[in-house]
């Protein structure tokens, strides 16, 4: 399917659990690699940390030390390939979260999934240029530079402008008239709470808070959440609304608090 579909896509190898690493990780012939790795756009190596679990689960090397040589070959070995195919290498980060620090959050969701090793640090954060030149140093100067920085740009390059997933816009739900009810229910409850004429104080907080509402496309959502509140009183359920919106004078005076 996404063969069929792939016209303007651009695609890339993925990390370990992609089949192009798989396959060399798996020792597959270099024919067999090579017709998995004609299909991909670009290939990707990835810092050594993301796959030291690996190393650490005994799947690669006969030690620590040799585990790693094992890892360094694997991407070197794709890149060579990506040579020979005349296709571009890339050094990606997997990234997962942006700074270090924010791996305890990760963990902590990993382990509500019951994830295996989700304790486990991957320092899957998003490096800087310098850390990912550094991650890949063992490859040579000029060749760290290559996937990390040139590629990269290329790879940037070859995507259009102006392409969004989602469009610009807030996409505020709409129901007919939500301005005009929203303003006569808030203006009719402050009558009967402070008289008619509603006292200028209150007119005018009243009318400043409508206006910010109905500006930004909010109306239906006070109508919606009071219809829900209304709906929730009428069968025996007290209701009560939290926040900036909750202590706002028109959730007041459209009974949403």
């Amino acid at each position: 399917l996404l063969a069929s579909k792939r016209e303007g896509l651009i695609i890339g190898s993925a990390c370990e659990a992609g089949e192009l690493y798989s396959a060399v990780l798996s020792n597959k012939s270099d024919a067999e690699i090579k017709k998995i790795a004609d299909f991909y756009d670009y290939f990707e190596i990835m810092p050594l940390i993301n796959n030291m679990f690996l190393v650490d689960e005994e799947k690669v090397g006969s030690n620590r030390e040799h585990g790693i040589e094992q890892l360094k070959a694997f991407n070197k070995k794709i890149y060579d390939l990506s040579k020979k195919m005349n296709k571009i290498c890339v050094a990606t980060g997997d990234v997962h979260f942006l700074e270090p620090g924010d791996e305890i959050f990760r963990k902590i969701m990993l382990t509500g999934m019951k994830f295996p090793g989700a304790d486990r640090t991957t320092e899957l954060y998003l490096k800087t240029t310098q850390e990912m030149l550094d991650e890949f140093s063992y490859l040579g100067e000029d060749v760290a530079y290559e996937v990390v920085v040139k590629n990269t740009r290329q790879i940037a390059d070859m995507v259009e402008n102006g392409i969004r997933p989602i469009p610009p816009g807030a996409f505020n739900p709409s129901i007919e008239n939500s301005d005009e009810n929203l303003t006569n229910i808030c203006f009719e409850k402050a009558k009967t709470m402070y008289g008619d004429p509603v006292p200028e104080l209150v007119r005018e907080r009243l009318q400043k808070e409508l206006d910010s509402v109905i500006r930004n496309g909010y109306s239906a959502l006070y109508i919606t959440a009071r219809e829900l509140v209304k709906n929730s009183e009428r069968n025996g359920y007290l209701v009560g609304s939290r926040g900036s919106v909750g202590s706002s004078v028109i959730a007041t005076f459209a009974e949403i608090s």
